[in-house]
């Protein structure tokens, strides 16, 4: 597999749209490396991470299997039933993965020989917290999920084993493969506000939320791998849950979006340590120099709220699909998706938020086209597209024609 190529500084120039491939403007250092050669191949895509990035997990853990993500109207859009999956229809890891010509990864909790999961493995399970619980229980914070980011990162361990029996085909797996850390500290903040905490006591967990991806990003290191994703924060100020149960007053929102600039300082807090943290993880580790990569959630998504009808959305971004209450952000957890006193849009593709918490199949499409053009572009035969993509969260109207087929 190819290695990675160093990270765009500069503005590409904007070519002629046709049957060629458009270069976008490059966002400003993130300290996220270099596009992927545009011929590279995955053998098999390794999640991790919580509801954004669970493809299964969630009806099979217990504790979350009678969650509203595995009854309808969840599925609604793409696969017309609940998979597990929180939102109407695929997440963010479902466009990477068909983009990217990879197999779809079997759910950890769903496969038990090697052979279901040769082709990928999903880890990431909705509620899962970056911390382990014990941590958060030190620190006065409940947390319903009894799965973290360590644990995730045992069962990669314990599957990486049940898949190779030597060193060498084990290093063999992890170099052919892509690691994908999802958003992953979303439910951590959430926890710690729900248990009475200020949001600057939820921010002094930043620091060991950061600390516990950088101990997982290098362990994917050490076991061989030569492309890891590191996805950073969501806008919190602009879920609608937050806005609903948490309002601020008239100087805290956003001009622009109408976000609550209170909580996206916080996920803005959260991408500088963890742009931070794989910077110096780079210059430590050789290895990760060419291999480690973040990727941006905020932007493309406040860049939707910001311009709505631009991207092809609606008129209320800060509003969730499925849900009730009868306030502006139609949340209200005594009316949550799934729910008697819950209803859904007749156009789920026209909102941001789906049940007030997660995404529309829409944003997710939106988010991998993002990642896609500025850390994971698309394997493509064709030598006249083989140009290195940088990612907008700008401007989205350039598209390859893979692109155009997610």
């Amino acid at each position: 597999m190819a290695l990675l190529q160093r990270l765009l500084v500069a503005l590409l120039r904007v070519l002629v749209a046709g049957e060629h491939a458009a270069a976008m403007p490059s966002p400003p250092d993130t300290g996220g490396g270099a596009p992927v050669n545009i011929e590279a191949r995955y053998a098999r895509v390794f999640c991790f991470g919580n509801s954004l990035t669970d493809t299964g997990n969630n009806p099979l853990l217990p504790a979350t299997a009678g969650g509203p993500s595995n009854s309808p109207p969840y599925g609604m859009t793409f696969f017309h039933r609940p998979t597990g999956r929180s939102s109407d229809g695929r997440l963010v890891i479902d466009f990477l993965v068909k983009a990217l010509r990879a197999p779809q990864p079997t759910p950890y909790l769903a496969g038990k020989t090697a052979a279901d999961f040769l082709a990928g493995t999903n880890f990431a399970v909705g509620g899962a917290t970056a911390l382990d619980p014990a941590v958060l229980e030190s620190r006065g914070i409940v947390s319903a999920v009894p799965v973290s980011l360590s644990n995730e990162t045992r069962w990669f361990e314990d599957t990486l084993q049940l898949l190779a029996s030597s060193i060498n085909a084990r290093r063999r797996i992890a170099e052919t493969s892509l690691f994908f850390f999802g958003e992953i500290g979303v439910n951590d903040y959430f926890l710690a506000l729900a248990s009475n905490h200020t949001l600057e006591q939820a921010a002094t967990l930043v620091p060991d939320i950061v600390g516990v991806i950088r101990s997982a990003v290098i362990d994917a290191i050490v076991a061989g791998a030569r492309t890891v994703v590191v996805t950073g924060m969501i806008p919190l100020g602009c879920e609608p849950q937050l806005l609903a149960l948490f309002p601020g007053g008239a100087g805290d929102y956003d001009a622009d979006t109408g976000c609550d600039a209170r909580f996206n300082k916080l996920a803005e807090v959260h991408n500088r340590a963890l742009i931070r943290m794989l910077r110096q993880l780079r210059r430590a580790l050789p290895a990760a120099a060419a291999a480690v990569h973040y990727a941006d959630f905020y932007r493309p998504v406040t860049a939707i709220v910001a311009s709505p009808a631009k991207y092809g959305f609606g008129d209320s971004p800060l509003a969730a699909c499925c849900g009730g209450g009868g306030n502006a952000y139609n949340f209200d957890f005594a009316a949550f998706c799934t729910s008697p006193a819950s209803t859904v849009c007749a156009d789920p593709s026209k909102y941001v938020s789906w049940d007030g918490i997660h995404y529309t199949e829409a944003v997710n499409k939106f988010v991998a086209r993002s990642i896609l053009r500025g850390v994971l572009p698309i394997p493509n035969p064709n030598p006249s597209l083989s140009m290195p993509l940088s990612s907008s969260s700008q401007d989205t109207g350039l598209e390859t024609r893979e692109l155009a087929t997610l």
